[in-house]
């Protein structure tokens, strides 16, 4: 099988949200693949990274360090922003396309034997078998630890199979309702799926409903909670020791790590990435305790936990592309959700004094239809001088008329006019900007990432 074969065949299952609750939703189902595929799942250690915000982040940040560490790291996130292959990572590198087909094959021709035999009723949903391949793909290649961040809500996500080390769970907000729930609460408890009896969670205080959740969860199930709390540095407003645009850094702060003080020095930016920092440290500190690798000895040192987090890679989140020539700057920046709307703003806030100042955001903007549009617009639209919204190559994408309506209480006073594709919006955008204008593209993953794709940014 060639791999433009396999990536056909497994986009043609339809997109990871398409399918019906009751499809998505069937770890027994899960199971039964794996158990056909000799339980993959169960010959590598894993973290579990559950949450709403922030999960790519601290997944990406926790991975980094361990690989810092001279450990061989597996990463397994969702979605992608230009090659599918991003998905699956070793040490940092994409799953080749070889490897990416024939694991294709193998996962495909099980789950094609399992439907022809009854043992399953339906083929597995595209993030089933994506995650089936992942399994596969660490289980031939043997890291010492899989950090894997789970696709949608917790307790019924097909990564929720595996059995780890820890879990780590993000702040919570609202998100995905049609599957989790319409309450805080409801979803909470769909993420805290991802605590294990006697297990170890990583998390942080955050809103009521889902402390009592977690809190609750963690008390029925004789868990352990770790409070990543010391790891978050104090931030008061207009503190310069957190938030100093330097060298590319933005979250730089002193921090005290297992008795030693480090300099935390981090790419990923936003005051909202200190939090996001902080579990994927108390997780490192964690796992030090639990002597992962190297027969018992310990690898993961204060000095290689401020190196992974130097090192980190989690492209598309607040990335910068400085002006060149008659092209503006740009931001890039995935806000899916309210709470990421939030953050984006408060970012381009600290970020950018001059804002208003005789400089204005030119904002390209598309979002999933599923997603609260009105809300995220309402959020983000006001801060821009001009927004040109339009859609992705996606199915769920919600249509650039959509999308004016849905902003249709912030859009006196605000230039917003609609562009056929990204291409076309990134064009325009150019045009308003100006050399001299800030660029913002934002919203869904998919309009970032062919963002990235178009103006060949590196990923």
């Amino acid at each position: 099988m060639s791999y433009e074969t396999a990536v056909a065949q497994i986009y043609a299952l339809g997109h990871e949200l398409a399918q019906t609750p009751s499809h998505k939703f069937d770890l027994a189902h899960m199971r039964v693949l794996l158990a056909a595929l000799g339980h993959p799942e169960n010959r590598f250690a894993t973290v579990l990274v559950a949450g709403t915000n922030g999960k790519g982040s601290t997944a990406a940040t926790l991975a980094s360090i361990l690989q810092a560490s001279g450990l061989k790291t597996g990463l397994y996130t969702s979605p992608h922003l230009i090659r599918i292959n991003e998905r699956i990572r070793s040490n940092g590198e994409p799953i080749g396309d070889d490897d990416f087909a024939m694991l294709h094959d193998v996962v495909g021709r099980t789950a094609e034997r399992l439907v022809s035999e009854g043992d399953l009723p339906w083929h597995p949903s595209f993030f089933e078998t994506l995650t089936a391949m992942a399994f596969e793909y660490f289980a031939r290649s043997q890291p010492d630890m899989v950090v894997l961040e789970v696709g949608m809500g917790g307790r019924l996500d097909a990564t929720n199979v595996a059995e780890p080390r820890l879990s780590i769970i993000t702040d919570i907000a609202l998100d995905h309702q049609k599957f989790l729930g319409e309450t805080i609460g409801e979803i909470a408890h769909e993420k805290a799926g991802v605590i294990r009896p006697g297990g170890v969670v990583v998390t942080l205080p955050q809103l009521s409903e889902a402390n009592d959740v977690i809190g609750n969860t963690i008390l029925d199930l004789g868990a352990r909670a770790v409070n990543a709390v010391p790891y978050v540095p104090p931030v008061s407003p207009g503190s310069a020791s957190s938030m100093s645009w330097e060298a590319g850094i933005w979250n730089r702060y002193p921090l005290e790590v297992m008795g030693t003080r480090i300099m935390v020095e981090s790419p990923l930016v936003g005051r909202h990435q200190l939090r996001n920092l902080a579990l994927a440290i108390a997780a490192a500190v964690e796992l030090r305790k639990q002597n992962i690798g190297n027969q018992g000895i310990p690898r993961i040192t204060p000095e290689t936990i401020a190196r992974g987090i130097r090192e980190t890679h989690w492209p598309g989140r607040f990335q910068v592309v400085p002006a060149a020539g008659d092209h503006p700057e740009y931001v890039l920046d995935v806000a899916h959700n309210p709470a990421g709307a939030w953050a984006l703003r408060s970012t381009l806030s600290a970020a950018y004094q001059d804002l208003g100042n005789g400089r204005e955001i030119t904002m390209v903007f598309g979002v999933m239809r599923d997603k609260a549009v009105q809300e995220i617009t309402e959020i983000l639209f006001p801060i821009a001088g001009h927004v040109i919204v339009t859609h992705a190559n996606n199915p769920r994408s919600a249509s650039p008329n959509e999308i004016r309506q849905a902003a249709a209480r912030v859009a006196s006073g605000i230039d917003i006019e609609e562009a056929e594709n990204v291409t076309s919006a990134l064009d325009r955008a150019r045009k308003v900007a100006g050399s001299r204008g800030l660029v913002v593209v934002t919203g869904s993953i998919y309009i970032v990432g062919e963002a990235m794709r178009i103006q060949d940014v590196r990923i």
